[in-house]
């Protein structure tokens, strides 16, 4: 297995016809992954890393986004998008089987180079069939835990492997800072998710706010959203502090990117907190001097 990079992903064109005529989503086009990457809040926490570390990562990231953009497809039946999946499954199956490995076979670098899990990427999947098998609409907190478990925490730990952490500390870390992260992503999509159908919110928040509607379209513009989502907040200030307070026990591995990631998306939160989420409501965003001034505080040895 050889190491791969972002720039590293493209097969030759007639791997990519035949793959389009059976069906299936075409490899990854490195020059729009990079442009993706570049507009996310992870490219300069992944940019800062040593360069076999930033290449694992770009490829994890470039793996979470093919698999996110066949969740989020809402130009194909659920049953086209399960299937793809699925064959994602089986590609990553005969990745570690050793096997010619289809679309994951840029994987294959980073996996044998860190020991990333089969496991995680299975559970990253999961996550995602989750929102192919219907709109996820006001679930319960046990439903939603569940759900940031597969599509952020398990991230987190294929992230932390890369990271070079240890077992149990990689672990509490993926836990606590990729449910931080995720619901940070709920409280600031709100109305992105509704435009597709879908609620985040738990349904045991909503209804202490006295907002009864499950219906993204309606629960969005109901003046009582913001007392809904503050128990939310909540914990994810309570996931962020715990992360917080693992990196400064100072644990083994590279913690400059989670810290980094820590505290763009603290910002983005404590932002919000300050808006407020009633309607109308304006998305926030951290303008690139804030996000330099982040770097130089965050960033810095220590």
């Amino acid at each position: 297995m050889s190491q791969t990079s972002p720039g590293g992903l493209m097969p030759a064109p007639a791997a990519q016809r035949e793959r389009l005529a059976a069906g299936r989503q075409p490899f990854p086009d490195p020059a729009a992954l990079q442009a993706q990457i570049a507009r996310s809040s992870f490219y300069l926490p992944m940019r800062l890393m040593p360069k076999a570390e930033r290449a694992a990562m770009f490829a994890i990231y470039a793996f979470c986004r093919m698999v996110d953009d066949i969740a989020d497809d809402g130009t194909r039946p659920r049953e086209a998008r399960a299937v793809e999946l699925e064959r994602w499954r089986a590609d990553l199956a005969a990745l570690y089987a050793g096997q010619p490995a289809g679309h994951a076979a840029f994987l294959a670098g980073p996996v044998e180079g860190f020991g990333l899990r089969h496991a995680d990427f299975l559970a990253v999947i999961d996550g995602m069939a989750m929102d192919v098998a219907e709109d996820i609409q006001a679930p319960d907190l046990d439903k939603l835990d569940l759900y940031c478990d597969r599509v952020a925490s398990a991230v987190g730990r294929l992230s932390t492997r890369v990271f070079g952490m240890g077992e149990a500390s990689g672990l509490e870390l993926a836990h606590h800072l990729g449910r931080a992260l995720q619901l940070t992503n709920i409280l600031r999509d709100l109305d992105e998710d509704a435009a597709m159908g879908r609620l985040y919110l738990p349904r045991e928040f909503l209804a202490e706010a006295g907002i009864t509607t499950t219906q993204p379209s309606a629960a969005i513009v109901d003046p009582r959203l913001d007392a809904a989502c503050r128990p939310l907040a909540d914990s994810a200030l309570d996931h962020f502090a715990a992360a917080d307070r693992l990196m400064r026990s100072r644990p083994h591995g590279r913690l400059l990117a989670p810290r980094l990631m820590e505290a763009v998306y603290r910002e983005i939160l404590q932002r919000m907190l300050v808006q407020s989420w009633a309607p109308p409501r304006r998305r926030v965003r951290i303008g690139k001097p804030r996000l330099l001034w982040l770097v130089a505080r965050h960033g810095l040895p220590g």
